[in-house]
């Protein structure tokens, strides 16, 4: 099969991935040690790349790594479903090998079995925990009974854990899930979402029941640097030519955000015939913002007129002191009550992020839009 030359809007590897050496090593070494995991990022940065890239370093004799995307869960039984089948598949591999495992271990379940094309390899199973049958401290017991069982440690790594957050009566559900997880000598987890403000403040708070729950990674831009040499690469293996100059204006262009620097980069090249041009990337940079923009209306939809107002005033490169009479002369918001509310709801959107009491957009892309659509 052809490999891909660029891949955005998903987990990528081989070819594809490129840098995090550090991160890779460092979260490598966590894992075949039992040190938790949280993973930290803005969006499009390549957090669920990166885990996949450590479980593929793992030799079966360090670990099992079991891997699972919780977004579409709503509620702790939802979670508790889909953390007991993905354990049980990814220790247990077979079928046959999965039935005899819920028999010994989840005795009170009958699941049912949903076979494919091909018997006993293309299956999938639902368990049907509900609160009649299992209490939620026996399922998150699951992972340790079965390391002992195979005698081997596991990494239990959870992509969307902000949705534990958002769970109604939240807090009980993660002392509970702090409670069972902290006292087992055989397992550890890797936990990380899309979410940078809601993961945040589940370990960050001092009062959230996940405070210093493990070690903190945070995922930071792949340097300019290492993506050059890739993306000239990228180019070179499709017969075309790129500048190091023009390589670094793409990454320029998205300030080096993972998923727009493959995307963007594969736009230039959908233009170019043997050798990028300047008008190739702005072809490149116009056709990402025409496939953005129903997400980017979808943001601002709603926003009122102060809130677009603060957009305006970070796109002019304002990024504190709002309440000052200047800014507000350029760009009304209000009250400093007003002015706090909106970064509070602009925050909550993730259309803003707050460093250090310096405010800044989320997303340079969105930026780019937002200057041509209001500005």
């Amino acid at each position: 099969m052809k490999e891909k030359t660029f891949v955005y809007g998903m987990s990528v590897e081989g070819v594809n991935f490129t840098d995090r050496e550090q991160e890779t090593k460092r979260m490598a070494m966590d894992f075949k040690n039992g040190i938790n995991v949280i993973l930290i990022s803005p969006r499009r940065m390549g957090k669920t790349s990166l885990v996949k890239r450590v479980q593929k370093e793992m030799h079966p004799s360090d670990c099992i790594v079991v891997m699972m995307d919780i977004y579409d869960c709503r509620s702790e039984y939802d979670f508790l479903n889909r953390f007991a089948e993905s354990i049980l598949k990814a220790t247990s591999g077979k079928m046959e090998q999965i039935m005899e495992n819920v028999k010994k271990f989840l005795v009170r379940l009958t699941p049912k079995i949903s076979f494919g094309e091909v018997p006993g390899t293309d299956f999938s199973f639902s368990l049907g925990i509900t609160p009649a049958n299992y209490e939620p401290e026996e399922i998150l017991q699951l992972p340790e009974v079965l390391a002992r069982e195979n005698n081997k440690r596991i990494v239990v790594c959870i992509d969307e854990f902000q949705q534990i957050g958002e769970m109604n009566d939240s807090i009980t559900i993660q002392k509970r899930l702090r409670g069972v997880w902290q006292h087992q000598q055989n397992v550890s987890y890797c936990l990380f979402g899309s979410k940078k403000h809601l993961m945040s403040n589940l370990f960050q708070n001092k009062r959230m029941p996940f405070y210093m729950f493990g070690e903190m990674i945070y995922l930071d831009r792949i340097p300019t640097e290492k993506w050059v040499p890739f993306i000239i690469s990228r180019f070179e293996s499709q017969g075309m030519k790129i500048s190091s100059e023009r390589s670094v204006r793409i990454c320029e262009s998205v300030d080096n955000y993972s998923s727009y620097v493959q995307q963007l980069a594969w736009n230039v090249m959908a233009e170019t015939d043997k050798e990028v041009t300047d008008q190739n990337i702005e072809d490149g940079i116009s056709t990402l913002l025409q496939q953005c923009n129903s997400l980017f209306v979808q943001q601002t939809d709603g926003l009122t007129s102060y809130q677009l107002n603060y957009i305006r005033a970070l796109c002019s490169g304002i990024h504190t002191e709002f309440g000052a009479k200047t800014i507000q002369e350029r760009f009304p918001l209000g009250t400093k009550s007003n002015i706090n509310r909106i970064k509070s709801a602009l925050i909550q959107r993730e259309i803003i992020d707050d460093n250090k009491g310096s405010v800044f957009l989320t997303d340079k892309v969105f930026e780019t839009w937002f200057k041509r659509e209001f500005m």
